[in-house]
């Protein structure tokens, strides 16, 4: 049975195509506990950013009002202390790690993801619309007629990084900055340390996704690269269009033997998660992870919305945690 890739707008999806994977080599593994150990910079204050279209936006004065189209939005905003105006990503922001119970206070956008109702982001009345590149640049024109539109890309977990010192910037919150990088970096490290000890990193591991079609993480993805660096990870991107360079048949997935998998499910109208719609496929018993009950299903909030600093140190504390386990 051939698993291909779904479009995955309808859920939420928003990742973006990673840089080259570093590797959980010994070399990176010791650049990163020196990171860890650097005192991180609050970043000063400053209201111009150039967005990855490659448009400048300068800020009148620091936004206090932020509507949230991408889920590394929350992600920052969280970070550092603050709450978004309204939010496309809810079910991200009402985790209890995220806002909790305070989340149903923040209004929500309606809409598909990159079709956002645009009169319910006019009125939150924000300062300042943050989405994701090659998705919300079509609602530039729309958005920019009552606030700046500022679009994200993120390639790898430094790009999560980088974009919450422009946010810090942005709103004055470099003391919040310094003190969430610094927590993540050491997140990493201690990561790479575990995964080096349990011998973690040399578990074959898979990260997939599926509703009505089912794809596979590649390392070219941000969910993907992020994961290399602490498993065993040969999930190359097969190239061409984003619904062939992530897919991969069950025939193909068997002979990579993953030890351990993470299945983000979207399940629409009642729809079976991913390991229900496959447990009885007999390629699919024969894969190690299956036949060692180390399948897990992951909630796609996190792992296929969340994009910034926070969610990958959860989702790094669940993955080793299930690997382990």
């Amino acid at each position: 049975m051939l698993l291909f890739t779904a479009t995955l707008t309808a859920c939420g999806r928003q990742d973006a195509p990673a840089s080259t994977p570093r590797p959980a080599t010994p070399a990176a593994a010791a650049t990163a506990t020196a990171t860890a150990t650097t005192p991180v910079t609050a970043v000063p204050p400053s209201l111009t950013v150039t967005d990855a279209s490659g448009k400048t936006l300068t800020l009148p004065e620091a936004p206090r009002r932020i509507v949230c189209l991408t889920g590394i939005c929350d992600d920052m905003l969280v970070e550092l202390g603050l709450t978004p105006a309204a939010t496309a990503t809810p079910k991200l922001l009402s985790r209890p790690d995220y806002l909790g119970a305070a989340a149903a206070r923040v209004p929500v956008i309606p809409g598909g993801f990159g079709a956002e109702d645009v009169a319910a982001i006019a009125r939150a009345e924000p300062d300042l619309v943050i989405g994701l590149a090659g998705v919300h640049d079509q609602l530039r024109a729309a958005v920019e007629k009552f606030a700046p539109l500022w679009v994200v890309k993120v390639g790898d977990h430094e790009d999560s990084v980088a974009h919450l010192r422009t946010l810090a910037a942005l709103t004055g919150r470099g003391a919040q900055q310094a003190e969430a990088e610094t927590r993540f970096r050491a997140k990493v490290a201690e990561g790479l340390a575990t995964a080096r000890a349990k011998g973690l990193d040399r578990v074959t591991a898979l990260a997939m996704y599926g509703g009505s079609s089912v794809g596979v993480n590649t390392t070219d993805d941000v969910l993907g690269g992020f994961l290399s660096r602490f498993f065993a990870y040969p999930w190359p991107s097969k190239g061409g269009g984003f619904e062939t360079a992530q897919a991969y048949s069950v025939e193909e997935i068997l002979a990579k033997a993953p030890q351990v998998i993470f299945v983000q499910s979207f399940a629409f109208g009642g729809g079976k998660p991913v390991t229900e719609t496959y447990r009885d496929n007999p390629v699919w018993k024969r894969i190690p992870a299956v036949a060692g009950g180390k399948v897990f299903e992951v909630r796609p909030e996190l792992w296929a919305s969340g994009r910034g600093t926070r969610a990958f140190g959860i989702i790094l504390d669940e993955a080793i945690a299930k690997a382990a386990g």
